[in-house]
């Protein structure tokens, strides 16, 4: 998978088209390898590993024989062996993201969750089939005709030689196909949505990891489509982090606390960021200050906020997303505020006892005390 990694990332450098992008990529599908590897090797029975594995080796595989494709017929490589397998060999890069919806519906054991999901992964793996066969039945007649038009991306173009309804499909035939992958799809993910709210446990938290990493991803999706930064999409890397966490169940109830702060983060972030705006904007273009003073002092003002925003947010997360650990705060605070003013000893070991015990929920308890001269 290295290897094929660093080959693609040549290529596409031969071909003018390295970018950020590319870079997010390759952490992307390594990220999916690894994880996969380390799941498999854990738990060779459940496919899960295996299909990531499959997922990334077949798309580093189809992005580096699609450049291959591209120096040899776009650009005039002649020299270059084997380039029609490389341009059959293309058209598995975009189907393998079928693989990703498939994991999903199978987390965490790797079974199929009953009949009729059984079905449906089916009429799924026909759809996708069929787009497959498409796709290389155009390359394939491309090739017969000896007449390959490629785009700098790698895309076949247009060809005298294919028949009209290959070379573009009609929409009667297309579009119910893409729509129905499209549907079906998002029903693996909706299941998945309403196991959650009826699970309990461990398997709660495991569906807690997988949500949070699909949160992350879809969010550096929709900011890197917005902003037009393509490093964001290194993001998509949280996808097989969650899942591999929720497999292996490593720190698995540690999800609570990470939701509450990235949620706490992000909202202090926001709330920071469109003040520090509306600061400079107000001063600049209502006040008529000059624009260093106006930046200066809306930093400071954004820096004296962060701490006590901070804590207000975090409190107010940790109570609606982190409730154990607020009411533990909550528990640990009353107790030191009333053993500041109590004297008893017998009382502050029963106090001790009762807040150990809500706050942990220890099987047993067992308090002792060492008093001078006597045990």
């Amino acid at each position: 998978m290295v290897v094929l990694a660093a080959a693609a990332v040549v290529l596409t450098a031969l071909v003018g088209r390295l970018s950020v992008g590319i870079t997010a990529g390759v952490v992307i599908v390594l990220t999916f390898a690894g994880v996969g590897l380390v799941i498999a090797r854990r738990q060779p029975g459940n496919p899960i590993g295996w299909m990531m594995v499959v997922f990334t080796l077949v798309y580093v595989l189809g992005a580096a024989a699609n450049y291959y494709a591209v120096l040899y017929y776009r650009l005039g490589h002649r020299g270059l062996p084997l380039a029609p397998l490389a341009l059959l060999l293309s058209a598995v890069q975009v189907p393998s993201f079928a693989l990703v919806p498939v994991v999903i519906l199978l987390f965490p054991d790797g079974r199929v969750p009953g009949r009729r999901w059984r079905w449906a992964v089916r009429a799924y793996a026909g759809l996708v089939a069929l787009v497959m066969a498409l796709i290389l039945a155009e390359a394939a007649a491309a090739l017969a005709g000896h007449s390959v038009h490629l785009s700098p991306t790698g895309n076949l173009t247009s060809s005298s030689h294919l028949a009209q309804w290959l070379a573009n499909p009609p929409a009667w035939l297309i579009v119910p196909v893409i729509g129905a992958i499209v549907i079906i799809g998002l029903s693996f993910v909706g299941h998945q949505v309403l196991s959650w709210r009826a699970a309990k446990g461990d398997r709660r938290q495991q569906l807690k990891w997988l949500a949070c990493g699909g949160a992350v991803a879809a969010a550096s999706l929709i900011l890197a489509a917005v902003l037009g930064v393509a490093g964001l999409l290194a993001g998509l890397a949280a996808l097989p982090v969650g899942i591999g966490v929720g497999i292996l169940r490593y720190r698995l109830y540690d999800i609570d606390r990470i939701i509450s702060r990235t949620l706490a983060y992000a909202l202090v972030t926001g709330v920071l960021a469109g003040l520090y705006a509306g600061l400079v904007l107000l001063a600049t273009k209502v006040l008529s200050v000059h624009s260093t003073v106006a930046v200066a002092a809306a930093t400071l003002a954004a820096a004296a906020l962060f701490n006590p925003l901070r804590r207000r947010v975090q409190n107010i997360v940790d109570r609606r997303f982190n409730r154990a650990r607020y009411n533990a705060d909550r528990i640990v605070a009353g107790f030191a505020s009333r053993l500041q003013g109590t004297v008893d000893l017998d009382a502050v070991r029963v106090d001790l006892a009762s807040s150990v015990k809500q706050t942990l929920e220890p099987a047993h308890i067992s308090v002792w005390i060492r008093a001078e001269g006597r045990e």
